[in-house]
């Protein structure tokens, strides 16, 4: 178990709890604090073992498999699989017909996009690719004549470019097929902040009213990593996502997909809401001050909008193909359910078949339904297959707060099958026995019906169990609190220091490129940087800075001079100690 950068708070309660890694490099002080809460009884020695026995096996056959370490790969090889993985997961939200297009069409390409991939994320998910493709080069290379390219966009200024727009428009009236490469840009969406809406940018919302004024054969071709709105426009004729691609070979298996080789298969992993009020944490998130309450609990996803009938663009396992399919003969065991999945259309194709549970819901509160199983079958054109899927353990049960363990409820289990979760023609029946324990909660009528924007104060307590922490700004910064925070401190040394993070923040934004450094800096609480600094900062350091945060400059500073010393005195006997131990 290892911590997220940062992210220890009370180091010996994580211990306890399981954790064996702090990361990234919190130094000796923490291993100092470590020790003096063995001796003080508040972690017992055994405990650690136990983290060591998990740790070390770890290190040591990590620290072996290094020795017998390739130096190189086969390049092309993994090209292949990143190309597979983007083939299998292209979905297709709308088709009238217009594709697979004929390997002979004549295109006008449409987007920045097109040419310069939306790949990867930022930060952790950042890759090096090996040699990247885009959209435009891979349709050229299988024989698609690109009549015209225009960007239409600007990457990095999300506001409307009248002479891109203009552009654009006139390249579609050709009447070819328009690809309209559009979604969210790497500033969109970024380790390190939060999204404020679901919109595409203003400049791509006008690109699009643009081109779909000029042109009647237009296909969206989706980039990004979360949902956004596509607005519904005339002209448009159909959408292909392609998420961020699979890497770096996304776009040969978009335009593969564009042209049928590839048939696209994948599904939505997320419900697209209609808009952002629509969403179950809206009314919470972000929060007025210190807390963030979670008043939606299990209503997250689909498990919301499903239960309490909420419209929305794309519901949760959508993905359309360039066949159909028809489910039928439903068989329903404690163990398994199986049925029959037909192709009826004249082309092979893949379906993914997901398989939902609805739970009695008589005493315990649950989503009205949730996704137990799936499975892929590709199904050539006219052909039929038996499909089972298998139910476990986990298939039926849930949490009980009370008990403190996984319980069953008695009843009526629904059992439904179909291509996504607003779309499950085949249902039966399964009566299962419980394991008679008690209610979990007493009063939950708003968590019953769903209705997680009119949640209750006592409502949330009970589901909380314990009263609802006051989030109300004291007007101290704690350790708790993040640097972004310095805006309200007391002391004018520490809003100046925040004022210079936000113009840097600010500069990489119009550079259309988080920085994500300063990001997490923006965004880190005071406490992390006992966790971050090498050994270097301690909590009491931490404590001291935020005594000079809150206006009191000079006898904070003068503690954390002093506190500083003393903790790198400390640290350097500590590993002393150390290295005599190994000696030993």
């Amino acid at each position: 178990v290892v911590t997220d950068w940062g992210g220890d708070n009370d180091h010996a309660a994580g211990v306890k709890a399981g954790a064996d890694l702090v990361m990234p490099a919190p130094g000796a002080n923490l291993a100092r604090s470590l020790v003096k809460d063995v001796k003080e009884g508040k972690v017992a020695e055994t405990v650690l073992d136990a983290r060591l026995r998990e740790l070390l096996p770890v290190i040591l056959s990590t620290n072996e498999a290094l020795k017998d370490a390739p130096t190189s790969f086969d390049v092309e090889a993994h090209h292949a699989v990143a190309r597979k993985c983007a083939e299998e997961s292209i979905v297709l939200l709308e088709n009238d017909g217009i594709l697979p297009l004929d390997s002979k069409a004549k295109v006008v390409l449409i987007g920045d996009f097109a040419v310069n991939p939306r790949y990867q994320g930022a930060g952790s998910s950042t890759v090096n690719p090996t040699k990247l493709s885009n959209l435009k080069d891979a349709l050229a290379s299988r024989g698609v004549m690109v009549k015209g390219y225009a960007p239409g966009y600007s990457r990095t200024d999300p506001k409307p470019q009248p002479e891109l727009i203009r552009e654009a428009a006139e390249l579609t009236k050709g009447g070819e097929t328009v690809l309209l490469c559009i979604g969210l840009d790497e500033i969109s969406e970024s380790e390190g902040l939060d999204r404020e809406h679901i919109n595409l940018p203003q400049g791509q919302l006008d690109l699009i009213e643009a081109v779909c004024q000029a042109s009647k054969n237009v296909v969206f071709v989706l980039s990004g990593g979360s949902p956004f709105r596509i607005p519904e426009t005339e002209g448009c004729r159909a959408i292909l996502h392609g998420y961020l691609g699979g890497g770096q070979a996304g776009s040969e298996a978009m335009a593969d997909a564009i042209l049928g080789i590839v048939k696209p298969s994948g599904k939505l992993n997320e419900t697209w809401p209609l808009k952002l009020e629509d969403t179950p944490a809206y009314g919470y998130f972000p929060s007025p001050e210190r807390t963030s309450e979670y008043r939606e609990s299990i209503y997250v996803g689909y498990r919301y909008y499903d239960t309490a009938g909420i419209p929305v663009r794309y519901p949760f396992g959508y993905g359309l193909s360039y066949t159909g399919f028809a489910y039928s003969d439903l068989h329903v065991a404690e163990n398994a359910v199986s049925f029959t999945l037909t192709n009826t259309g004249k082309r092979g194709g893949s379906e993914i078949a997901q398989l939902y549970v609805s739970a009695p819901g008589r005493e315990v509160f649950r989503p009205k339904k949730e996704l137990k199983g799936f499975q892929k079958v590709f199904l050539k054109a006219g052909e039929s297959k038996t499909v089972e899927i298998p139910l476990d353990d986990k298939a039926f049960r849930y949490f009980n707060v009370k008990t403190n363990r996984w319980e069953r409820e008695a009843g009526a289990y629904t059992i439904l099958v179909g291509s996504n979760v607003e779309n499950c023609p085949l249902s039966g029946t399964l009566t299962l026995t419980g394991t008679d324990a008690p209610v979990p909660y007493e009063n939950t009528p708003g968590y019953r019906a769903a209705a997680v924007s009119k949640i209750s104060d006592g409502e949330f307590q009970e589901v909380l169990g314990r009263p609802i922490p006051d989030g109300s700004w004291s007007g101290l910064l704690t350790e708790n609190d993040a640097i972004c925070q310095l805006y309200y401190a007391k002391s004018g040394v520490a809003r100046f220091a925040y004022r210079i993070l936000k113009n840097l923040k600010t500069k990489a934004e119009r550079k259309g490129k988080p920085d994500l450094n300063i990001l997490f800096l923006y965004n880190m609480p005071f406490r992390a940087m006992a966790k971050m600094a090498g050994g270097m900062v301690n909590d009491e350091m931490v404590a001291d800075i935020l005594i000079i945060v809150n206006g009191h400059f000079w006898k904070g500073l003068g503690k954390l001079i002093a506190d500083f010393f003393r903790n790198q005195s400390a640290n350097k006997k500590f590993i002393k100690a150390l290295e005599a131990l190994e000696h030993e």
